[in-house]
């Protein structure tokens, strides 16, 4: 079966008036349909541009990105993007707000979205239903960010986008909304590619974790993670496997090991 998303011998290099910064190079990897995909590496090392590449906001200098076989940009795909604030208006109402995707997606010819009574059945499965109408400033940090998560889905993408969601929450609230929003992508079924700088969050989360190397980003590894029970993110934490896939993504990472 064709993977859902390939990304073949990419590069991408930034150019200013004092010269040329490579950002990655030669990077080739691809997500299955349904995978939950996570992509880890130092700062700087090219993971936002990455994902500015995977959604089209940029194009490859060199390389191609194709979604179900077709070059990005000439199919339907529709991509999500989930970033690290939950961007919420104001002065639009919950319901208003997880409204606004649909919305837009509405006035595309053929393109589809989530009805109202879709909307009301997610906010009611994911708990929010008694705040519909409630403002953003009224709901904790972990329920903002379930309402961007079902914003995005809202859409029916083909691929969700995720860049660090959780970076802005408390440990706490990071762990619990983690565990939550994750579980919900896997439920649904749907392809996922998450950046974090979080080792132990990539593994509590993803399939697998492609591993890129300082400036300029190439790949260095792929991890496939696998526990003995399909179990939900925060468990995955306690489990035996845990400490021995965050050694072997630390040695990738550092050419270390760590004992922890």
């Amino acid at each position: 079966m064709r993977p859902k998303l390939e990304v073949k011998d990419v590069s991408y290099s930034y150019h200013e008036l004092t010269g040329e910064t490579v950002a990655l190079s030669h990077i080739t990897f691809d997500v299955k349909d349904g995978e939950f995909f996570a992509v880890v590496g130092p700062s700087g090392c090219g993971k936002s541009t990455l994902l500015s590449l995977l959604c089209g906001l940029l194009k490859p200098e060199e390389g191609t990105v194709l979604i179900d076989g077709i070059p990005h940009g000439e199919n339907s795909a529709v991509i999500g993007y989930m970033l690290q604030r939950d961007h919420l208006f104001e002065w639009r109402s919950i319901l208003s707000n997880v409204s606004l995707g649909p919305e837009i997606r509405r006035r595309q010819a053929g393109a589809h979205a989530a009805s109202r009574d879709e909307l009301l059945s997610m906010l009611r499965t994911y708990g929010l239903e008694n705040f519909s109408n409630s403002r953003p400033s009224q709901l904790s940090g972990g329920m903002r960010q379930r309402a961007a998560l079902i914003r995005t889905l809202a859409v029916k993408p083909d691929i969700l986008l995720l860049d660090e969601p959780f970076s802005a929450l408390d440990y706490q609230t990071r762990l619990e909304v983690c565990d939550d929003i994750s579980s919900i992508i896997k439920t649904q079924k749907k392809t996922a590619v998450l950046i974090t700088h979080d080792l132990s969050e990539a593994i509590s989360v993803a399939d697998r974790i492609l591993v890129l190397s300082s400036r300029p980003g190439r790949v260095k590894a792929v991890l496939t993670i696998r526990f003995a029970e399909a179990v939900r993110p925060l468990e995955r934490r306690n489990a035996p496997e845990f400490p021995v896939y965050f050694n072997q993504l630390w040695k990738e990472l550092t050419g270390n090991e760590t004992s922890e």
